[in-house]
């Protein structure tokens, strides 16, 4: 199983026009893998997650590119056919469980439901047996099945909604900043329980966070983004002990350090990120950009792979402009 992402844009098509929020967007993800997709809020990266599902709200539209998942393009698919897709081969962990599941039906009428859908051979019995054998998997309670969501705690629900993605067996799952809203314990045991289910399970990772250390922990590469394009990709071990881009330089820079002083002084990245009804000419970055210079200001810069799966769009990183403060470690 493998994921090949070619070219995908994604503008959401207004009466000011077309919010341009994800373009030109190219990754590859092999069966197994686990990979954090990560940039700050309003990059993309939800709106990546739901047209790889064929999911985006009105008045989001696919308008160029193939999503490739073993060699067939479900941008090409008809809706009958991204039922059968969705759930049984590609599923999702929703960002803020609380809102995902009706809070009127019980749990096990939702999961079985999505079961029975996928699976007509199915029975009811065969389904609930499935759901009760999931949550025991993810730590709860079987009996629990029984009630409805509003019974939950916050952990709980997003347990829920983990069982609910893994409810078909699906090969790859997208989980969506997972632990939003969690406090830091409960957010630690999700991430926890995910490592283990997705080895367990063989199953295909792609977590969406803005938070990188949660990555460093969870995931074997990255993906950057920033306003709705790829900056910079690669191993985790790559991306922090070697980032390229400035974009990624100021993520790594902002994280806190634990064995500092706790009056350590963090970096921040000045400026705001750019309207995407309106992006800036050249590298949307250069805006907020220290080493930017005339070509970062015209020239889009493509994204290149520098040295063995780690690719980066920079004119400074590639070496078609030099600056003195730009220090890159080799």
């Amino acid at each position: 199983m493998s994921l090949k992402v070619k070219d995908l844009s994604v503008y959401y098509c207004m009466r000011r026009g077309d919010c341009r929020a994800v373009e030109e967007v190219s990754f590859d993800i092999e069966k197994g893998d686990s990979v954090g997709l990560v940039g700050e809020s309003g990059c993309g990266k939800s709106t990546v997650a739901f047209a790889l599902l064929r999911m985006l709200p009105f008045p989001g539209q696919i308008v160029k590119g193939s999503i490739y998942f073993n060699g067939e393009d479900v941008a090409e698919y008809h809706e009958e056919e991204m039922r059968e897709f969705r759930w049984k081969k590609m599923s999702m962990i929703f960002q803020g469980a609380m809102n995902a599941l009706n809070p009127i039906i019980k749990i096990k009428d939702q999961i079985t439901e999505a079961i029975m859908l996928h699976d007509p051979n199915a029975t009811k019995k065969e389904a609930l047996a499935r759901a009760r054998e999931l949550f025991k998997m993810v730590g709860l309670d079987p009996g629990r099945v029984e009630h409805y969501p509003f019974e939950f705690s916050g952990g709980m629900k997003q347990r829920s909604m983990i069982v609910m993605a893994l409810a078909c067996n699906p090969e790859f799952v997208i989980a969506d900043e997972p632990t939003t809203a969690l406090d830091v314990t409960v957010q630690a045991q999700i991430m926890e329980l995910l490592q283990l289910l997705t080895k367990e399970l063989n199953i295909t990772l792609l977590l969406i966070t803005h938070d990188l250390s949660v990555v460093a922990e969870t995931c074997k590469k990255v993906i950057i983004m920033y306003a709705g394009k790829i900056v910079e990709s690669g191993t985790v071990i790559e991306i922090f002990t070697n980032p390229l881009h400035p974009y990624s330089q100021g993520l790594i820079a902002s994280i806190p350090s634990i064995e500092k002083s706790h009056n350590q002084t963090l970096a921040s990245i000045p400026g705001q990120p750019p309207n995407l009804l309106k992006p800036p000419l050249g590298c949307r970055f250069h805006p907020r950009c220290e080493y930017t210079q005339e070509i970062c200001r015209t020239d889009d810069p493509p994204i290149e792979e520098l040295k063995s799966g780690h690719r980066v769009a920079c004119h400074l990183a590639s070496g078609r402009i030099q600056s003195e403060s730009y220090s890159r470690k080799v």
